[in-house]
């Protein structure tokens, strides 16, 4: 009898680690695989909202001329802390979909407040109002006089604590910061690796150089922004950890093979797929085993569409870093940028170098059938739909 019942604990205790390894472990960094329905006549629960809805943003989508549609694509940046007729001449001719603020915005706490409330006021369509406020170094606020906030510390400090709560609470902390100021995105969590000592660009911006560590705490850290409606960007896919060079000034080279990537620098991203990653920025680095030559991430449609969307399943939105980096501006002309980004499966263009000039350029593109409308279209829908889903943009 004694041996029955431990026969019985036995089981039940190897079933029940089972189930927790497959929650918890192996399968929290898995490609994602689509559910198959058997059952055709099963609805998923608010179908019909979501079809509603879906009819809702195409409405709205095809109302827009073709030059709102590819403003919508733009997200722009002005490095003063005064709003003047430069700006507001390039807001209202581009219209574009986003603004990123720096620390030249933030001065004073008024004058920061001015800058922005003009800055929304342009928009016929609400903007994205981002910021890289990651803690540590990347802090856009450290400067600003008549605002007091508790300063957020560097993330590799916070990897070292081992404790997803924590991380979320450092999100939730920087999304109390942001809406200070009626900000909805920033470009965090940084899911680099610290994987190579004389990386100085990415450095101590890293969770750490666990690849599993950076891919939970880059989660959690994320899940706390997102919670207080603030939209996270994962940033920089396929990995920025393992160079020693900073894209701000040259082209960085990866020397890994895809299938070192994959248990490597791309496991954080792969987590952030399977944990509803709503935005992903792609990174200027080139990774040759991968794309057989040169071409830098943000200009592949080998690492974005073959890769990140169609075998890892990502479907949701793509932003570029910053184009007017030397690692795009020192061998592309600003044209061969903009169009070789939208064909590689970019959404949105950060810091294009000249905005009006980009809205010609895609423009000219489309008329040319360098680029499709039907892309324009696929990018905008999925821009408005996060808009929508933020509250940023209200179409009832």
């Amino acid at each position: 009898m004694k041996k029955k019942i431990f026969t019985i604990i036995l089981i039940f205790s190897v079933l029940i680690l089972s189930l927790s390894l497959f929650k918890f472990g192996y399968s929290s960094f898995q490609v994602p695989v689509k559910p198959v329905i058997n059952n055709e006549n099963i609805e998923e629960p608010k179908e019909n909202e979501k079809n509603i809805l879906n009819t809702k943003i195409n409405d709205f989508l095809n109302n827009l001329t073709i030059d709102e549609k590819i403003g919508q694509m733009l997200t722009i940046s002005y490095r003063h802390d005064t709003y003047d007729e430069t700006i507001n001449d390039i807001l209202t001719t581009v219209k574009p979909g986003g603004f990123i603020f720096f620390g030249e915005n933030f001065t004073t706490y008024d004058k920061a407040q001015d800058f922005i409330s003009k800055v929304k006021e342009t928009a016929n369509i609400p903007l994205f109002l981002s910021i890289d406020e990651e803690g540590g170094r990347v802090d856009r606020l450290k400067n600003i006089q008549g605002y007091t906030y508790d300063t957020i510390p560097p993330m590799l400090e916070i990897g070292d604590t081992n404790d997803e709560n924590i991380a979320y609470t450092t999100g939730t902390n920087i999304a109390k910061i942001l809406k200070d100021f009626s900000l909805n995105m920033d470009f965090a969590p940084v899911a680099d690796v610290f994987s190579n000592p004389d990386n100085t660009v990415i450095g101590n911006r890293s969770f750490g150089s666990d690849f599993y560590l950076v891919a939970r705490m880059s989660s959690a850290l994320a899940k706390g922004l997102s919670d207080n409606n603030i939209i996270p960007v994962y940033k920089h896919f396929p990995g920025h950890g393992n160079t020693s060079i900073d894209s701000h000034y040259e082209l960085p080279i990866v020397s890994k093979t895809k299938e070192e990537l994959l248990t490597s620098d791309l496991i954080p991203f792969i987590n952030a797929i399977n944990n509803n990653a709503e935005v992903i920025m792609i990174g200027h680095l080139a990774i040759p085993q991968i794309t057989n030559d040169n071409t830098p991430a943000s200009l592949s449609k080998v690492l974005i569409t073959d890769i990140l969307k169609n075998e890892l399943g990502y479907e949701n939105l793509v932003i570029t870093d910053a184009l007017n980096m030397q690692a795009l501006t020192k061998y592309y002309s600003e044209s061969d940028i903009y169009i070789n980004a939208i064909n590689a499966g970019v959404d949105i263009l950060l810091n294009p170098i000249d905005a009006k000039n980009a809205v010609k350029t895609i423009k000219d593109a489309l008329n040319n059938n360098q680029i499709t409308e039907d892309k324009i279209n696929e990018s905008v829908f999925k821009i408005l739909k996060l808009k929508v889903k933020y509250n940023i943009l209200n179409l009832e």
